[in-house]
């Protein structure tokens, strides 16, 4: 078993915070815990895991999004597998944001020259 619980969780690289692990033992990203005194004992292969879920997460990839990367694949599926059909799906997913975030920005462009006299003027030139 590792031999750190999960109450000395801190910022340090590697180590996830005592309320992570718990949050990510609840929504299965992580196996539950053995307890000794009361205290979760991880065995060292957590660290792997937590490796992983903290670079999708830097990614951008959701919680659920993470879930399939672990769980919706065959056991025996390559990890490039798994990356490059969920990464195929976020790029596209941001490539739509950034349409719109364009789009919003053209907008906002638009009323920094706005000359009207009156919200309803305003309205009707929109």
């Amino acid at each position: 078993m590792y031999g750190k619980s999960d109450d000395r969780g801190s910022g340090a690289p590697g180590r996830a915070a005592h309320p992570a692990l718990r949050y990510y033992e609840s929504v299965g990203l992580i196996p539950e815990a053995a307890r000794v005194s009361g205290q979760r004992r991880y065995d060292s292969s957590i660290l792997n895991r937590l490796a992983v879920i903290r670079a999708a997460q830097e990614a951008g990839f959701t919680i659920a999004e993470i879930q399939t990367l672990l769980h919706d694949f065959p056991e025996e599926a390559p990890p490039s597998q798994r990356w490059q059909r969920l990464a195929t799906h976020k790029i596209a997913e941001i490539e739509a944001q950034i349409q719109r975030m364009q789009a919003i920005k053209q907008m906002l462009e638009m009323l920094l020259d706005c000359q009207c006299r009156s919200l309803d003027i305003c309205g009707q030139k929109l």
